[in-house]
């Protein structure tokens, strides 16, 4: 199960279980931190959560529903958080989107170098579905690129066939 915590009013994670134990033992979350999990109705304090405390041993309790849940300003994450494997390579396809951009169809070529250089910010903050997303997105842009590329030089070939025919027929 994923954790989200709150430390001044930033909203951080996903944590695992085990690395959310991790920082409340080092202080890093106390129990006045808002955390909440996938199931949750609300972010609750950290130290309301049913069966936990700093010194709980565990987590995995389902929270009361009602009595200690806050009024809390804090919404739910707003993307799905997909468990990955560790070891999960998403590519940014970012020297890719470059080369393309400077050989082959620039006005394309740049939404590519946008994507890409999204992946890696979003695959440290956790949010892989969206680092797939934009993974994806510059792949299709470099494809795209490419094919415009393609489509221009195949045009170009076929003027210069037809001027070397007019060329050969006048003479």
């Amino acid at each position: 199960m994923q954790w989200y915590y709150s430390k001044n009013g930033t909203q951080l994670g996903p944590i695992s279980e085990v690395e959310l134990r991790s920082k409340i033992a080092s202080g890093e979350i106390s129990s006045t931190d808002m955390i909440w999990k996938d199931g949750m109705s609300d972010w609750l304090e950290a130290g309301k959560v049913e069966g936990f405390s700093i010194s709980a041993p565990s987590l995995t309790k389902t929270p009361p529903t009602s009595g200690t849940e806050l009024g809390s300003p804090y919404t739910s994450p707003s993307f799905q958080v997909i468990p990955s494997t560790s070891g999960a390579k998403i590519p940014n396809y970012l020297w890719q989107s470059i080369v393309v951009t400077i050989f082959c169809c620039w006005p394309v070529g740049i939404p590519a170098i946008v994507y890409a250089a999204k992946v890696d910010g979003l695959k440290a903050r956790g949010d892989i579905p969206n680092a797939m997303v934009a993974s994806s997105n510059a792949k299709k842009w470099c494809i795209i690129s490419l094919s415009v590329w393609g489509v221009l030089f195949v045009i170009y070939l076929i003027f210069i066939a037809v001027t070397v025919m007019a060329g050969a027929v006048g003479n």
